[in-house]
């Protein structure tokens, strides 16, 4: 089970959302890349950034930020955030970056998503954010009305190197993620699963690993470092790969 820390940048800030909502947003005192350099300092090998900058504006605005965590952390780092294009991908992956999420972009134009993995192979994550079973896109502003698992199938054989399944109502509230969901995308993705949203302590990184799925890779840890109910000592005890 890989841990994935997670970095959310805006305004050069570390920030957390509760569900996406950019109006319940706290800031923190460490800079991103004194954030990445502290998770590496713990012996986390892997690191999940989101550039909210960049999904509001659809640009790769915090790509200087993510070069210099790349290079002073040597972390293995999945980015998304407003990632709409090949350029961009490119530009990520020519940074250094492990793997680029596509997410809106990628349910709003399932060719998009063909075509970034066949140009990019095994660089390539998808990420799905849901809502009561269904797809959210754009910031989790709009429900595009498709099923999750529905949407998978149409995409599986595409060649995505990782899926990161967020249940939104979960997300930043610290209340648990949703296992029962994931397991479902799990057992459906031809790609291996990351958790992501609602991690509240370190007994959820317990049942997540405790779950009997092969297919789930690692599960995202936000808000919960970031408030201290998930002390980084105890955590790095939890790291596998």
């Amino acid at each position: 089970m890989k841990i994935f820390p997670a970095i959310d940048i805006k305004d050069k800030k570390c920030v957390r959302l509760v569900k996406g909502d950019f109006n319940k947003k706290t800031e923190y005192e460490m800079s991103p890349v004194e954030q990445a350099v502290k998770y590496k300092d713990h012996g986390f090998k892997n690191l999940h950034i989101v550039d909210l900058d960049g999904a509001l504006s659809g640009e790769t605005v915090n790509l200087d930020i993510i070069q210099e965590i790349i290079k002073k952390s040597g972390l293995k780092i999945e980015v998304g955030g407003g990632v709409r294009n090949i350029d961009s991908i490119k530009k990520y992956t020519d940074a250094g970056v492990e793997k680029v999420i596509l997410g809106s972009a990628a349910i709003k134009d399932k060719n998009f998503l063909k075509k970034a993995c066949k140009k990019f192979p095994n660089q390539i994550a998808l990420g799905l954010d849901a809502k009561d079973g269904y797809l959210s896109v754009s910031g989790w502003k709009e429900n595009s009305n498709q099923l999750t698992l529905d949407f998978l199938k149409e995409v599986n054989d595409f060649g995505t190197s990782r899926l990161i399944y967020t249940d939104i109502n979960q997300d930043g509230t610290k209340q648990g993620p949703n296992f029962e969901e994931t397991t479902k995308v799990a057992d459906t993705s031809n790609c291996p699963v990351v958790i992501s949203g609602g991690v509240s302590s370190i007994h959820d990184i317990k049942k997540a690993k405790e779950l009997k799925n092969k297919n789930i890779e690692g599960i995202i840890v936000g808000k919960a470092i970031y408030d201290g109910d998930i002390n980084l000592d105890e955590l790095s005890k939890e790291i596998d790969a």
